[in-house]
């Protein structure tokens, strides 16, 4: 199990884009910042305390506490059926038991005011483990929901090979946005998302290490590559996987 958190504050939301790892009981401070209260995630909006919260990160979850007086502050599950919690003005430690949210704070803006965390590894049993004391249950290797977008991001990479199409290629970033267009649940997704979820599988999930020595686009298709290579050679991702994704004909336009 792979504990500690992503945050990611996307470009726009502050002065630039940022992305931290916390290892288990590591805090980052957020809000609008100053010379005298200095934050990890500066967001860049009058609507936002200089110090309106704070993450931390547990063994197995995090937890948000919402320093502000007047806000409350949503989380989003933007994989779920809509839920949310609402963290009300002044909570400290918020259990959040979501994999993937969007902290969502009050804004002027027409477009919300948010950044990203991504969870702990979520632990799943072998489905094939006989039940019995806890000691004796055995863990997965590769702690993947597969209801997840970014399960279903792996499985458009993995597409060429288990359709057998040439493996010279893996999709690129744009290819995978296209393919996945028409599943309901990522009529909205972008490459920036697909890239966050080609991070998390390759950091957290499968725990790939690639090299430093590249420069930014090689690593990126490195990362992709690497993700792909262990998802085939370990059945993470099989043949049955691929009734996930839309009928091929439905992702044609956008290629």
């Amino acid at each position: 199990m792979v504990s500690g958190i992503l945050v990611h504050l996307p470009e726009g939301s502050g002065d630039e884009a940022v992305t931290l790892r916390l290892g288990p009981g590591e805090r980052a401070r957020f809000g609008r910042g100053s010379a005298t209260t200095p934050v990890e995630l500066r967001l860049g909006d009058e609507t936002v305390s200089r110090l309106a919260g704070e993450i931390h990160a547990t063994d197995d979850h995090w937890q948000l506490s919402n320093l502000s007086n007047t806000h409350a502050y949503l989380v989003e599950n933007p994989e779920g059926a809509g839920e949310y919690l609402r963290v009300p003005p002044r909570r400290i430690g918020a259990p959040i038991p979501f994999e993937f949210s969007r902290v969502v704070l009050p804004s002027r803006r027409e477009t919300p005011l948010s950044f990203q965390v991504f969870a702990p590894d979520h632990v799943y049993l072998d489905p094939h483990a006989r039940v019995g004391s806890w000691e004796s249950r055995t863990m997965t290797a590769y702690s993947l929901d597969e209801t997840a977008t970014y399960f279903l991001v792996l499985v458009a990479l993995c597409e060429p090979w288990l359709r057998d199409r040439s493996p010279a290629a893996v999709p690129t970033t744009p290819q995978v946005v296209a393919r996945l267009r028409g599943h309901p649940a990522c009529g909205r997704l972008t490459a920036r998302a697909v890239s966050s979820h080609i991070d998390y599988l390759a950091d957290e999930k499968l725990r790939i290490d690639v090299p430093d020595g590249t420069d930014r686009t090689e690593r990126r298709n490195g990362k992709r590559e690497a993700v792909v290579g262990l998802a085939l050679k370990f059945g993470i991702v099989r043949e049955e996987h691929l009734a996930l994704l839309p009928r091929p004909e439905a992702a044609e336009p956008g290629r």
